[in-house]
């Protein structure tokens, strides 16, 4: 009997870390895990374990020479100013030992995830450990080794002859996916992301539409700065509901980056778990509308690993699976657990209280501002389709 979702998930997943001080902190799909199976939300029988991705897959979008490059600085030390030429030993993406293994790990949990809806075995699955979307053919970037959602799109084009629907509601513009299809009519990505003029990788512009057959099916929304639940959401559920009957596709690929959230340190948007509830339902309503169900979801940005990431990554399985807390209140023995090790006041509730957001007094402006870059991002989509913007 087909299940309605999976989780991908292993302790394994610990072993793709910078250093201690660097800000993706693994420790992320340890905390969710944890807390799914504290609230009784997550079974042993839900959990299927992630594989390492072959030498042949990550060469469905990756270059040989960078795979070469990534396992050579795995195993030794390597020239400094050839490293950095493939995106290696820098700031945002430093060596580590065993960064092949721990990065194809991760692609293989999205392969695997992938594999476990298109084989039949489920209508959704999650990979914690996935999200990896600024990785280009031959160089890291922005904490990104391999890109696994990059990787999967090549993976279910080839394997599954499917159109795919790329959706990137991280904080971050999911630049390495974008390029990487940009000029493919077979796969249409969608990046609502902050605007890059304050924020890395500080592309996304609205403009950036394909090229070639793939003119029309990059579709980018940079929103403002200090953007909340009410302004992130309009953007998203219009975006997304208008692009898929745009586009009717086969299966839906999303990531999940939690750092939009007014607590991240990273980012400059003011969005609370409303907006983090709200998202999968949202994508979970689309593939059933559209795809049969297809929907394979992967995790991303979250720098907030103790107050936010459990939760809103938890969100995604609750609406894969339509369950629900039993109760608003965070389970004891979770905070119990971590408190002991959190540098910072562990949430008791699922919900946030709305007055962690602080008045910004340009709200008005930032909405209009969003409205209008929505507006310019959907134009040429119902001028084509000869439809009104409602």
């Amino acid at each position: 009997m087909k299940k309605d979702a999976y989780l991908v998930y292993s302790e394994k997943y610990h072993a793709y870390q910078f250093n201690e001080k660097h800000p993706f902190n693994p420790i992320r799909s340890q905390l969710v895990y944890d807390l799914l199976t504290s609230s009784n939300l997550l079974n042993d029988a839900d959990i299927i374990p992630p594989r390492l991705a072959t030498d042949d897959e990550l060469l469905l979008f990756h270059d040989l020479q960078f795979i070469e490059q990534v396992k050579k600085a795995s195993r030794e030390p390597v020239i400094a100013n050839i490293a950095e030429q493939f995106g290696l030993g820098t700031e945002d993406t430093p060596i580590f030992k065993n960064m092949h293994e721990a990065s194809s790990l991760i692609v293989g949990g999205t392969l695997t995830a992938v594999d476990a809806v298109l084989e039949g075995k489920s209508n959704h699955a999650f990979n914690l450990g996935g999200g990896l979307h600024h990785g280009f053919k031959r160089k890291a970037s922005g904490f990104c080794v391999y890109n696994d959602c990059a990787i999967a799109i090549k993976y279910i084009q080839q394997k599954y002859g499917l159109k795919v629907l790329y959706v990137d509601t991280d904080a971050h513009h999911g630049d390495g996916v974008q390029w990487a299809f940009y000029d493919d009519p077979t796969v249409c990505t969608l990046s609502i992301h902050e605007t890059g003029r304050y924020l890395f990788p500080g592309t996304g512009a609205v403009t950036e539409r394909g090229q070639g057959k793939g003119f029309g099916y990059s579709f980018n929304i940079p929103i403002d700065a200090f953007t909340e639940d009410e302004s992130f959401l309009l953007s998203y559920k219009k975006a997304i509901n208008d692009i898929a009957q745009y586009f009717k596709p086969d299966v839906i690929l999303t990531q999940n980056g939690s750092d939009s959230h007014c607590y991240d340190p990273l980012t400059h948007l003011c969005t609370t778990m409303k907006t983090f509830e709200e998202i999968p339902k949202i994508a979970h309503e689309i593939a059933h509308k559209y795809c049969d169900g297809k929907w394979i979801a992967v995790a991303g940005g979250g720098y907030d690993y103790w107050r936010v990431v459990p939760r809103a990554w938890s969100q995604v399985w609750l609406a894969m699976t339509n369950q629900q807390p039993t109760s608003n209140l965070i389970p004891d023995s979770w905070l119990e657990k971590w408190q002991k090790i959190a540098n910072v006041k562990l949430p008791e509730t699922w919900t946030d209280n709305p007055s962690i957001v602080k008045p910004i007094p340009r709200k008005r402006e930032i909405e209009e501002y969003n409205e209008q870059v929505l507006y310019r991002a959907l134009e040429s989509l119902h001028i084509q389709q000869k439809k009104p913007f409602i």
